[in-house]
């Protein structure tokens, strides 16, 4: 894989609207339709892309490739339970129904980088999983052996729903509503 994948050096001029590959267009909507697409958000062109987000999610992606921010990339994989099971990290579901790849402190990225590696030799992975595997293994490959990038590890933030692990202490049971229901009436 060649650098060019981890092009994450800031251009000059106007910063880009959107990381992909763009061009201008001029379209004529009704009125209604502008007003509808600025509730969605002020920028028309933002409001279509994030309106198309599902549509692009029913096409397929690559097992594993990078998505950029600015200077930044981080991988992003089509979420498998045996990429979680064999590794210990977690998917964060993504709208576009790909996932992001996080994980415990203790963990480093190199050590993902050998149980991936360990994972990929495992003869009952399907080709789906082996894809996502050797996938995330050729892009940290080719980030560690790159001299014009660097990989980090980050923390990033995950809101977690209590249900998963019990009742949430936020929202009562419908039996407890319901009797909180009988003593204020």
């Amino acid at each position: 894989m060649k650098d060019s994948v981890f092009d994450v050096h800031p251009r000059r001029g106007r910063p880009r609207k959107f990381e992909a590959p763009s061009r201008a267009v001029t379209l004529t909507l009704p009125e209604h339709v502008i007003a509808a697409l600025g509730v969605v958000d002020a920028d028309l062109s933002r409001a279509i892309v994030r309106l198309i987000q599902p549509e692009i999610a029913k096409r397929p992606h690559p097992a594993a490739e990078l998505a950029t921010f600015g200077t930044r990339a981080v991988i992003v994989v089509n979420p498998t339970r045996t990429l979680e099971q064999h590794t210990g990290v977690h998917l964060i579901p993504l709208p576009d129904g790909r996932a992001l790849i996080s994980f415990d402190a203790p963990l480093t990225i190199a050590d993902l980088e050998l149980m991936i590696e360990d994972a990929i030799d495992d003869h009952r992975l399907s080709p789906r999983d082996q894809a996502v595997f050797k996938g995330i293994a050729d892009l940290l490959r080719s980030a560690r052996r790159s001299k014009t990038v660097q990989l980090r590890q980050r923390n990033i933030i995950v809101i977690e729903s209590r249900r998963a692990q019990g009742p949430s202490l936020a929202r009562p049971s419908r039996r407890a509503r319901g009797s909180s229901a009988k003593i204020s009436a």
